[in-house]
């Protein structure tokens, strides 16, 4: 199964677009790249009902947790500049070949 190139890693801060928690920020805990999704911490709360589990430690019952979203519905937030962008890449001098936001041209990796 191939890889899908999404410019969004983990550890990003992103900004949700469309969807019902539209305009929240949360930073990005998980990437599934085959599946070209993501999971946001605090966005897309879904509960889940768990049977209590003694060998693992599971208590059991409601438990809220977040729930994937797709790639396409988030935005990066840039570190630089503070404001929701595009990525482009950029080959630097030293060789390394680096993420930078469209808007202030600044560097997202660091």
């Amino acid at each position: 199964m191939s890889r899908l190139a999404t410019p969004i890693r983990k550890n990003d801060n992103v900004l949700v677009v469309t969807g019902k928690d539209r305009g929240k920020r949360g930073r990005v805990l998980r990437v599934v790249p085959e599946r070209n999704r993501l999971i946001v911490e605090g966005v897309n709360m879904i509960k889940r009902h768990t049977k209590p589990n003694p060998q693992k430690g599971i208590q059991g019952g409601v438990v809220e947790r977040e729930a994937s979203l797709h790639a396409s519905n988030v935005q990066l937030v840039c570190p630089e500049c503070g404001v929701q962008t595009r990525i482009g890449h950029k080959i630097l001098g030293d060789g390394r070949k680096v993420r930078v936001c469209r808007k202030c041209e600044g560097v997202v990796d660091k």
